[in-house]
């Protein structure tokens, strides 16, 4: 068997997490009380930030944590490097409080994107894939039980100091919040630029 056009997603925990997330929660929660009204993009419920200024310290530290789990997997995509530069485009946060979730969305005009999970309880909701190939989601035979050949829907659990890195292109939603807690997550694009 071979699996022809296969989607990566890429789950990793960051070293040292519990250092990165109290300096890079504490710039969230600033950012927070500077501007409560956020940006609306796919949240529902749910605070927005504008991006990020990537040469502020917080940023900055924390790009540098995450960075072996990116270059781990622009290897794996075997993309070259010596003809591209990395750029991490755009990075903001989301605050879901209890009840809050995001639409099905999409990051165009980007090559990778992610989700790191700052605050993390257990049920503040998932983040939701969804099969990027338009013709097994019209039809498909019922299975048995979804597998990693046959589900069109597949999702990842969040944890404190879980990044998750899928293609820019792949639809996405988080569920609902359902624990009493915010769940705080980072995300950001990631695009490589010929030279």
């Amino acid at each position: 068997m071979h699996l022809f056009f296969s989607t990566p997603v890429w789950a990793s925990k960051i070293s040292n997490h519990q250092i990165i997330n109290k300096e890079i929660l504490s710039y969230i929660l600033d950012l927070q009380k500077k501007d409560s009204e956020g940006i609306k993009k796919s949240n529902f419920n749910g605070w927005h930030s504008h991006d990020f200024n990537l040469n502020e310290d917080a940023p900055k530290n924390f790009t540098q944590a995450i960075k072996l789990n990116i270059n781990q997997a622009l290897k794996d995509m075997n993309w070259d490097l010596e003809k591209q530069e990395v750029k991490i485009t755009s990075m903001w946060a989301i605050i879901n409080e209890k009840g809050a979730f995001n639409q099905r969305h999409h990051h165009g005009n980007s090559d990778l994107s992610a989700a790191y999970y700052v605050t993390a309880e257990k049920n503040c909701g998932d983040i939701v894939f969804y099969d990027p190939r338009p013709a097994p989601v019209y039809r498909h035979p019922v299975a048995k039980s979804p597998n990693i050949l046959n589900a069109s829907v597949n999702s990842v659990q969040p944890e404190e100091g879980l990044l998750v890195l899928f293609p820019s292109y792949l639809e996405h939603s988080v569920n609902p919040n359902n624990s009493n807690n915010k769940r705080i997550v980072i995300s950001f694009n990631v695009s490589l630029e010929r030279f």
